[in-house]
């Protein structure tokens, strides 16, 4: 068993760091206060080549694993969670369509996307339904001939509304509407589609220069080459992907939790108070110690499940355990961040002010807490139904 990061990873993991603290953190709060995707950041994120380390290298990609896929996303969110977000649902977007893709839709769309040029979405939610995917109502009709009808509305969706966003992965009911049992079916609609409308963005709490937007779908028609997998197989290809991007996501998390870290250590030993730094008082180096133990261990279930993903061992309780631990995690250190900041903290310029907002979904998107501990009471052997 071993814990070290070997040469090649040490080196991946410090220059995206680098890159991060040099041009990515400086401009956070910027950002979030102006709620724009930051287009020249992410193609340089596409430059240093962080968007193709989990992708063939026969897709022009860097054919590394999972796992160093979020080495690098962890350090993107350790300077701002708003980008590295962004960032992971195109690459999970794209390993979809990697895995499940046709050669010739991997040919036509993956490029631009392994290489930051542009960006790209997953859409399952909708606005009556989110980790309950049989609740889904957006509807595709087989029209005949190879053609499809799209219509419904897609929710809280991230990357569609972008100067550079691509395409989309949309899940629609594809059964016939007399079929008791409904089945799924996942299709890849470019942004130019006609009856595809990207709706105006949302006024968030957090991630507010990650674009997140309505879908509006009327009478879109497309080939049968625009199915990603089999018909009626999408729900499965769907929850792939959702497996993939919760991992991810994870990712972000620590990333936030490790800069809520970084910041109130180096808070504690420059405020004084009580004639000295407030880091000699012991309640403030409980705290300190408390978020520390608790960043290390979302670092250990994260770093594990990308470590079994990439050994051929995918395993859902692991991920399950990522996602729920390192997110749960980043909202718990960036809250004790804010008292260890006291009132600065409560400002909207102190960076772990803007970290809580941030991680605050990361505990409901791709998956909520909730569903995350019945799929981990479910793999341990319980008779869990939902």
């Amino acid at each position: 068993m071993h814990f070290d990061l070997t040469p090649d990873q040490q080196a991946l993991q410090e220059r995206v760091r680098e890159f991060a603290q040099a041009e990515i953190a400086p401009r956070a709060e910027q950002l979030d206060h102006d709620g724009v995707f930051p287009t020249d950041l992410f193609r340089k994120i596409g430059d240093l080549g962080v968007m193709s380390i989990p992708f063939p290298q026969d897709l022009g990609g860097l054919g590394l694993g999972v796992f160093e896929a979020v080495l690098a996303i962890e350090e993107l969110a350790r300077a701002d969670q708003s980008i590295a977000v962004s960032t992971m649902v195109s690459i999970a977007t794209g390993l979809t369509v990697a895995r499940f893709g046709t050669d010739e839709q991997k040919k036509t769309w993956l490029p631009d996307i392994i290489a930051g040029r542009k960006i790209c979405s997953i859409a399952g939610t909708e606005p009556d339904a989110g980790s309950d995917t049989a609740g889904f109502k957006t509807r595709a009709t087989d029209l005949g001939g190879g053609i499809w009808s799209l219509g419904g509305e897609k929710a809280y969706i991230t990357n569609p509304g972008t100067d550079i966003s691509s395409f989309a992965l949309i899940l629609c009911v594809s059964s016939p509407k007399s079929e008791a049992k409904k089945q799924y079916t996942l299709f890849l609609v470019p942004s130019d589609t006609k009856g595809y409308t990207r709706g105006k963005k949302y006024r968030k709490m957090g991630w507010r220069s990650s674009d997140t937007r309505p879908l509006y779908l009327d009478d879109c028609r497309l080939p049968e080459t625009a199915i990603v997998g089999k018909v009626h197989g999408g729900r499965w290809v769907l929850h792939k992907g959702y497996q993939a991007a919760r991992l991810f996501l994870a990712a972000c998390s620590l990333g936030l939790a490790q800069a809520s870290l970084d910041h109130s250590i180096a808070y504690a030993k420059s405020r004084q108070a009580f004639g000295g730094s407030i880091g000699r008082l012991q309640l403030v180096q409980e705290m300190v110690a408390k978020m520390a133990l608790k960043v290390d261990s979302a670092r250990l279930v994260t770093y594990r499940a990308a470590w079994l993903v990439d050994v051929g061992r995918e395993d859902l309780k692991a991920l399950s355990m990522a996602k729920l631990h390192a997110t749960e995690t980043g909202s718990e250190v960036a809250n004790m961040a804010i008292q260890v900041h006291g009132g600065w903290g409560f400002m909207d310029d102190c960076p772990v002010s803007r970290y809580l907002r941030d991680n605050r979904v990361c505990t409901i998107g791709d998956g909520s807490s909730q569903i995350q501990t019945l799929l981990i009471a479910r793999e341990c052997g319980l008779d869990v139904t939902f």
